[in-house]
């Protein structure tokens, strides 16, 4: 009888044993599936601790994994500018894959990137009339700063090598990009980066909290370019670059005037000046580019993301046609920029891009940001009234709240992105203590109620 019952004790926690393997395998199942990809800026653990999985997307909404529709407040991320799912895009994306699924632009070519860059010319400010191909924000920035330093050399200008970015800048994440840019995470971990390389100041002034549009005080806060000619010598600097409106950093908007007193130093002192319209482009603000609605014209500009709608990977920098005439010289044969990209114009990329331009123009998207401005604002600045907002800021279709932070920096802005998320089935974005927003153009005021809703019932639960 006690052989017996050890026979059946031990069956019971052979028995057990094997179903705790079995549910053990399947935790191991349920959460290796996401090991293997090493996230971009995320907090790798945590994701993977309770993720979010967006599985389709159609207009304004994203579908979850786990069957709810989530209303875009970011455009994807500031990229996704004409919605999600637009089958014009995606018939023109399937059609080339298969007529031409790839062919070099290194000493060849295909038509697509030829017309698109037509097409795309004809909506930047004057003179920005060539186009330079790349995949994505980080290549254009690089791309820019190379091209403004090959362009003084080839103008016989040996020492102006010196770049200038900003305080709070971001201009992607290759090295020239972070050398420029004044996000210190960004910098921070990766050792020696250019050398050469100045910052302006972050051009934002205490007592503009709240201000509605662009705040009216700041524009001599370009004059710290003086102080840096001033310092290096005009001779050794051969561009600055700044995003119109500071994105990823905090999203600030520019001082009235500030930027074009930008324009007038660097003009008087033969530096040439980047805009980086990466987020900005694409009718973000209410045009095409910050540039034609600021009234400002760069020597170059940086863009990417809607200029795809974030369907394929696509960057294009703009210049002006001095730039460019500057390296056409010498024999026919010779190249004039030893400088590109394997997929530089891809032909699936530039159908993408394309159909992207096709919507814009046919549903006057660019203008759409305009349109709602007024609504958006007055809706956006409505979430004043709860005691953890700090500072609201907004521009076109773009808009922030800035938190008064707890203890751990970033811990409220992560837990009101997070709340948004899984209880108001919205999607922000959090930088820090800041919520950031910038919806798909093709929203209706009603989304924006939806949206105010959602944060207005997060702020709340943030205190």
């Amino acid at each position: 009888m006690f052989s017996g019952l050890m026979f059946y004790l031990f069956n019971i926690n052979s028995a057990k044993h094997v179903q705790n393997n079995i549910q053990m395998t399947e935790v191991t199942m349920s959460t290796s599936k996401h090991d293997a990809f090493w996230m971009p800026f995320t907090a790798n653990r945590q994701f993977k601790a309770e993720p979010r999985l967006m599985v389709s997307a159609e207009g304004m909404y994203y579908q979850t994994e786990d069957g709810r529709n989530v209303l875009d407040g970011t455009a994807g991320l500031w990229c996704v500018n004409a919605g999600h799912g637009r089958k014009r895009i995606s018939e023109a994306v399937a059609k080339q894959i298969q007529q031409l699924d790839f062919a070099p632009t290194f000493q060849m070519g295909h038509p697509l990137p030829f017309e698109l860059a037509e097409r795309l010319v004809k909506h930047t400010p004057d003179g920005l009339n060539r186009v330079f191909f790349t995949n994505s924000g980080s290549e254009s920035a690089d791309t820019s700063l190379k091209i403004a330093i090959a362009y003084h050399k080839a103008k016989g200008n040996h020492g102006k090598t010196r770049l200038i970015g900003r305080e709070k800048g971001y201009h992607g994440t290759n090295f020239g990009g972070i050398s420029v840019g004044g996000l210190g995470n960004n910098r921070k971990s990766f050792g020696s980066l250019l050398t050469g390389v100045d910052h302006l100041k972050h051009a934002w002034k205490p007592g503009s909290e709240f201000t509605k549009g662009l705040p009216e005080d700041g524009a001599e806060m370009a004059d710290e370019l003086l102080d840096m000619i001033a310092l290096h010598g005009a001779e050794t600097i051969a561009a600055v670059i700044v995003e119109p409106i500071v994105g990823s950093g905090g999203v600030f908007m520019p001082p009235q005037g500030y930027l074009k007193r930008l324009r007038q130093i660097t003009e008087q002192h033969d530096i040439l000046l980047i805009f980086d319209e990466v987020i900005t482009g694409f009718g973000r603000v209410g045009e095409a580019f910050a540039s034609n609605r600021m009234g400002v014209t760069p020597d170059i500009m940086n863009t990417a993301k809607g200029l795809t709608n974030g369907a394929i990977p696509m960057g294009a920098v703009f210049l002006q046609d001095f730039i460019y005439d500057a390296f056409m010289q010498g024999p026919e044969e010779i190249i004039e920029l030893f400088h590109g990209y394997t997929y530089s114009g891809h032909p699936v990329a530039a159908a993408a891009g394309l159909a992207t331009l096709d919507i814009y123009e046919e549903e006057n998207l660019f203008q759409k940001a305009l349109q709602l401005e007024s609504y958006w604002q007055e809706s956006l600045h409505k979430l004043r009234e709860h005691g953890v907002v700090k500072d609201i800021r907004n521009y076109g279709l773009v808009g922030a709240i800035e938190l008064h932070s707890s203890e751990k920096f970033g811990e409220r802005g992560y837990k009101i992105f997070n709340h948004c998320y899984w209880k108001q089935n919205a999607l922000v974005r959090c930088t820090g203590d800041t919520i950031a927003m910038s919806p798909p153009l093709i929203l209706e005021e009603s989304h924006i109620d939806e949206l105010m809703n959602a944060l207005s019932k997060s702020l709340s639960n943030a205190l």
